[in-house]
């Protein structure tokens, strides 16, 4: 049986910046072989695309909740972007971290 798959973003409130929260999102990401990428916010919280299995997804969004040892987690908010079965936005299964993101990088929509 296939797996449907998806994209989530998350936005995820607290101690979450300095605390290596992106670091570690990423290396779960790899380990649970999903795409996505994964970046601070100016109003101290962090941003995540997240793509793959959704079964997959899930078990990466439930991690997410509590983060790595020295976060604090207050609040994580799911948006689905590509319902399940829909394909996926990514195409790649390689993960990898921005670190800062300038908007302006982003290829213009046509």
């Amino acid at each position: 049986m296939l797996s449907t798959i998806t994209t989530v973003r998350l936005s995820v409130t607290g101690r979450v910046q300095g605390v290596w929260y992106r670091g570690w999102t990423v290396g779960k990401a790899q380990e649970l072989g999903l795409s996505g990428w994964v970046r601070n916010i100016t109003d101290g919280s962090v941003e995540a695309l997240i793509n793959g299995p959704k079964e997959t997804v899930d078990t990466l969004v439930a991690l997410c909740r509590s983060g790595p040892p020295a976060a604090q987690v207050d609040g994580i908010d799911v948006t689905v972007i590509d319902l399940p079965g829909k394909g996926g936005a990514f195409p790649s299964t390689e993960f990898q971290p921005l670190g800062t993101f300038d908007p302006s990088e982003m290829p213009e929509k046509r």
